[in-house]
């Protein structure tokens, strides 16, 4: 069965590391949002900047999934906005870093909890992408067996 699986989080969180340890497990298509902007050249982090950004990441999901594969995407992510846009079937949160060296990116980090209308399936706490790419793996395919 076909997912799209948003992996997301401050910089420096951990979200590639997992994202290349679980997209292998799923035989998924594996989107990082530093290899997309790169394609696109485009460094532009403002507010507008990141909406491009996720409309991207959205959109080469989309013909992923339109494909008949499943994706894990890592990015950022950092708006209720972004991430409801996105609509992911599993949202990661890494949660393991209090603070970015990106000042920019901690000020509009909007952390995903309910009462923003918005929360994570998964909540990571520490940094042990191995480990939770299995555990996360257990969880999402033991969800449609």
């Amino acid at each position: 069965m076909k997912r799209k699986i948003l992996i997301m989080g401050l910089p420096g969180s951990g979200k590639t590391t997992l994202a290349k340890h679980l997209a292998p497990l799923f035989n998924a298509v594996l989107l990082n949002a530093d290899t997309v902007r790169k394609e696109a050249n485009d460094w532009d982090f403002s507010p507008e900047g990141r909406d491009r950004q996720a409309l991207r990441m959205w959109t080469l999901a989309q013909e992923a999934l339109d494909d008949g594969k499943t994706v894990v995407a890592d990015f950022v992510c950092p708006t209720v906005k972004t991430r409801k846009e996105f609509n992911a079937d599993y949202t990661i949160w890494m949660n393991t870093i209090e603070e970015s060296e990106y000042q920019d990116t901690n000020n509009m980090f909007e952390r995903p909890i309910v009462a923003n209308g918005d929360s994570a399936d998964i909540i990571i706490t520490q940094k042990d992408a191995e480990t939770w790419a299995y555990t996360i793996f257990q969880i999402v395919a033991g969800e449609v067996v």
